[in-house]
């Protein structure tokens, strides 16, 4: 398609199609905005699957708003046809190809994104040694909050680079883990029954699921890791604390010490 064309579908662009196409976007920009802002507060009032349901929907909604948007303004501003199709949507992959190159990579990674699905909205995910729960994604990144409160922009194509880390990949369950370092000396299934019994007493398992304890030898004494899910995947650090804590107490009346830090062997 030469210039002349090109030149001759814009020149067909009256003012009147301008304000129309105006008003659709303007309209497009509202309905994303109050998609964006009713609908995670909405499933902030929610628990368990119809919250992460709810916002996956966010990004979802946004992207078929953008697309039906572009689909209604097109037509108003040139016609139709093929010829005047061909000539606008190269003219716009050129501009945009060679401008935002680094952004265009982002979006078609937000794009892979919605399709595959590494992460959504509610999902716990560590990327580049930053965890956090995903607060929203949008066309060229996503947003997480660490358990700091700190918001860290997470561009999509990281997916092409770096290892991500999902903790409950869209579910429910999220596995915590406590870990307590003993010395050596003392009867390991006592050990295990008590940190068993800790895990099933805290007010935050969800005592359904599995609770694993898992034993190791070090060089500095024993490993023990105790596994099991809270009731929310938001109540994660909570969790790991009462577990600690109380576990640790438990130890200490049945005799069994602590290693403060692993030390190696001499």
């Amino acid at each position: 398609m030469d210039d002349s064309s090109l030149k001759q579908v814009l020149s067909s662009i009256t003012s009147q199609a301008l304000l129309e196409a105006f008003g659709v976007v303007v309209t497009a920009i509202v309905l994303i905005l109050l998609a964006q802002k009713l609908l995670p507060r909405l499933a902030a009032r929610l628990s368990g699957k119809p919250r992460l349901y709810l916002l996956a929907l966010v990004p979802l909604l946004r992207l078929l708003i953008i697309v039906v948007t572009i689909i209604v303004v097109v037509p108003i501003i040139v016609e139709p046809s093929f010829q005047n199709m061909v000539a606008i949507f190269a003219g716009l992959g050129l501009v945009l190809g060679f401008a935002f190159k680094d952004y265009a990579n982002s979006l078609i990674a937000g794009v892979v994104t919605l399709y595959e699905m590494p992460y959504r909205p509610g999902d716990w995910i560590e990327v580049d040694g930053q965890y956090g729960e995903v607060r929203s994604i949008g066309a060229r990144a996503a947003e997480i909050v660490t358990p700091d409160d700190t918001v860290v922009i997470v561009p999509h194509n990281l997916l092409w680079s770096a290892l991500i880390a999902n903790g409950n990949d869209g579910g429910h369950n999220l596995m915590c883990v406590a870990e307590f370092h003993l010395e050596p000396h003392h009867k390991v299934q006592r050990v295990l029954d008590l940190l068993r019994d800790v895990a099933f007493t805290s007010p935050y398992t969800k005592t359904w699921l599995p609770v694993v304890v898992v034993v190791a030898n070090e060089s500095w004494g024993m490993r023990y890791r105790l596994k099991a899910y809270p009731l929310e995947p938001k109540e994660q650090f909570r969790f790991i604390t009462d577990l600690t804590a109380r576990g640790t107490e438990i130890l200490a009346l049945e005799g069994v010490r602590l290693v403060s830090a692993p030390v190696l062997a001499r």
